[in-house]
């Protein structure tokens, strides 16, 4: 959990600190926000790949060297020169995110009881959720205060302190399932109905990173709030975040589709109204309070759903598209922020992109519909085929 919640600070509080960033390395703001862009490609590129690769080591030096690698990368990031070395230190970093929760949370399911399983792998993810709700808007705090390159040096510790424990706690011998091969990987991605709900992961969780990717350069310069107001923003987003993904896996249960439906269409409709009460203090509050619930909610559907689809059409692949999965959602993360880039670029600008993510997201609507009536007729066919051998 400490090492999840330690992944989930880096990544996501470039955010709140991508307009510090642009100003002491003197680049753009769209080019900033290539921070964001490189780690969640990083993410994609090191989950699947990298989890199958290092499938023949230790489990627990496995992990261990895992985020040794994730603090040494992080150390880097606080001490790079230039945008250049920024930007390859947080591949780096990356690539530990994508590793680390291909078999993080098998390696906590292995350590309990059967009956406690879920309990352990909803621990190790909880530090992903909290990580948004607490130390983001502390990190942004932290980097206005004394410079970005001071969170990425608290987030380094947090690394550091996470390898001492896990060397020092974690059993020698750990036994899980062995990750998925490459080549399974490969049959995964072959299958048409995995690809539509890796598409609703990728667009429907990516499309609010169009405008979040931004978002503290929207608070400040098109809402007007200090850099104080930003960060306690950023609480009130990362509560609303625990308790939309907390909500949205109570709703969904064994049929995700229509939940999602729903979801994303709400989703679409707060990042359109977000265009509109930009401009107003108590609007955007009350905005974004719900975009942060709404872009978390679906979480749960999606995954689930994905695991239904694996089970029924590639069971011998299930752990594969479960980390292919989240590689999807990076994937998401990495072109909502070149998209929102090249929004704020254009003559549209900074207050354009919430609409523009709401486009986004409608796409993962039309495919989570599309899914949904594969779905049905799936199931017609299935009911007449049994009556047929009836008969």
């Amino acid at each position: 959990m400490l090492s999840a919640f330690a992944i989930g600070t880096t990544e996501f509080v470039a955010i709140g600190i991508l307009p510090n960033v642009a100003a002491d390395l003197r680049i753009s703001l769209p080019a900033a926000g290539w921070v964001v862009s490189i780690y969640a490609l990083g993410v994609v590129v090191g989950g699947p790949i990298l989890t199958a690769l290092t499938g023949h080591m230790p489990r627990k030096w496995l992990l261990v060297g895992v985020m040794a690698l994730f603090t040494l990368g992080n150390s880097i990031v606080a001490l790079s020169p230039n945008y250049e070395v920024l930007l390859a230190a947080r591949g780096i970093s990356a690539f530990a995110h994508g590793v680390f929760f291909g078999i993080g949370a098998n390696i906590a399911a292995s350590l309990v009881p059967p009956e406690r399983h879920a309990s352990a792998i909803a621990m190790v993810f909880s530090g992903l959720t909290i990580a948004v709700a607490t130390s983001v808007p502390l990190g942004t705090y932290l980097g206005q205060a004394l410079g970005w390159r001071a969170t990425f040096w608290a987030v380094a510790g947090l690394g550091l302190l996470s390898v001492l424990a896990m060397g020092s706690l974690l059993p020698g011998s750990i036994t899980t399932a062995r990750p998925g091969s490459v080549g399974e990987q490969v049959r995964v991605l072959g299958s048409g109905r995995l690809l539509i709900a890796f598409g609703m992961n990728v667009f429907g969780y990516g499309g609010t990173f169009v405008a979040f990717t931004y978002l503290a350069a929207i608070l400040e310069q098109v809402t007007g709030f200090g850099p104080q107001r930003v960060s306690q923003l950023l609480v009130l987003y990362g509560v609303s975040v625990i308790a939309g993904n907390a909500i949205g896996g109570r709703l969904v249960h064994r049929d995700p589709v229509p939940v999602l439906v729903v979801m994303f269409t709400l989703q679409a409709v707060v990042l359109i109204a977000l265009s509109f009460t930009a401009s107003s203090a108590t609007g955007t509050v009350v905005t974004l309070a719900l975009m942060g619930a709404l872009s978390f909610c679906n979480v749960p559907g999606l995954h689930l759903y994905v695991l239904q689809l694996a089970r029924r059409y590639r069971p011998g692949g299930i752990d594969t598209a479960s980390t292919i999965n989240i590689s999807s959602a990076n994937l998401g993360i990495a072109l909502a922020a070149l998209v929102g880039g090249w929004v704020v670029d254009s003559p549209l600008g900074l207050v354009a992109t919430p609409w523009v993510g709401a486009c986004v997201v409608g796409i993962a609507l039309v495919l989570t519909l599309w899914s949904g009536w594969l779905d049905r007729r799936q199931g017609a066919t299935a009911t007449r085929d049994e009556l047929g051998v009836q008969g």
